[in-house]
């Protein structure tokens, strides 16, 4: 009897962290639906990063996306200016459950490096934005605990904690804000290190919405707080459905693209 009392109980403990669980994935399930459908996009954007003694740098990017649905989406960042960078080029296939692959051409050698799974977690053209933040951020790369609601810019925002699945990611955890009354669109994300330290703060701001149904921030910013360093990324020009297709996203694609 004393161990027929001992599991009802630990059910009884064991039944809200799974709920908790559910409820995270839920959520991450419902944004994601949410967005689906935009088919491809296109969008130029400017690149601001603030060093830790004030002074800035800019950087003009064009940026292409293809979603796709039996895997991840197919995305390929183009840098414009200035011209120590012109050229530059990344490419990545976002992949559900296995790592991603992306590579980099660099014009001054006129190759294309693959990026290794362990060198994802570093920071990408001296950007506080790491690789791996730029891939889409797929349902199965995390485990999920909901952790309640807080309101967030005046709107009522879900708060869930997101854990990756990958041992080689740079981030023990993400905690993720979703508005819960414009479509799950992501807020604020904060990124803690593989020693549970906050290392990194991501804000949404100037959302509008596309199509009736596709929300895009017009401005990301990404704050170090370790370095104290921090990316801006505005966003300018959003068009959907421009008709892309796999074959625009290859190695020899992405060399012409940077030339």
């Amino acid at each position: 009897m004393k161990s027929l009392i001992m599991l009802i109980v630990s059910t009884i403990l064991w039944m809200p962290v799974y709920s908790q669980q559910n409820r995270g994935l839920e959520i991450a399930k419902l944004a994601d639906e949410a967005d689906a459908g935009f088919e491809s996009t296109e969008v130029t954007l400017i690149m601001n990063l603030k060093h830790a003694n004030g002074q800035t740098t800019s950087r003009n990017l064009f940026n292409r996306t293809l979603e796709l649905t039996e895997d991840g989406d197919k995305s390929m960042i183009v840098f414009q200016s200035p011209k120590d960078v012109r050229g530059t080029s990344m490419m990545t296939f976002t992949h559900k459950e296995d790592p991603d692959d992306q590579w980099l051409f660099l014009p001054a050698i006129n190759r294309v490096k693959r990026i290794s799974s362990n060198n994802k977690s570093g920071p990408f053209m001296g950007s506080e934005f790491a690789y791996e933040d730029l891939s889409s951020q797929g349902i199965e790369k995390y485990t999920y605990q909901y952790t309640g609601e807080e309101q967030l810019n005046g709107d009522k925002a879900y708060k869930v904690e997101r854990y990756p699945a990958d041992p080689k990611s740079g981030y023990k955890k993400q905690v993720v804000w979703y508005n819960a009354g414009k479509g799950y669109r992501i807020e604020k994300i904060t990124f803690f290190d593989r020693k549970d330290a906050l290392l990194k703060t991501l804000i949404y701001n100037d959302y509008k919405l596309y199509k009736n149904k596709h929300w895009r921030a017009g401005k990301m910013i990404m704050t170090n707080h370790q370095s104290n360093k921090e990316t801006q990324l505005i966003f300018e020009d959003y068009v959907f459905k421009t008709g892309l297709s796999e074959t625009d996203f290859t190695q020899n694609s992405l060399m012409r693209a940077g030339r």
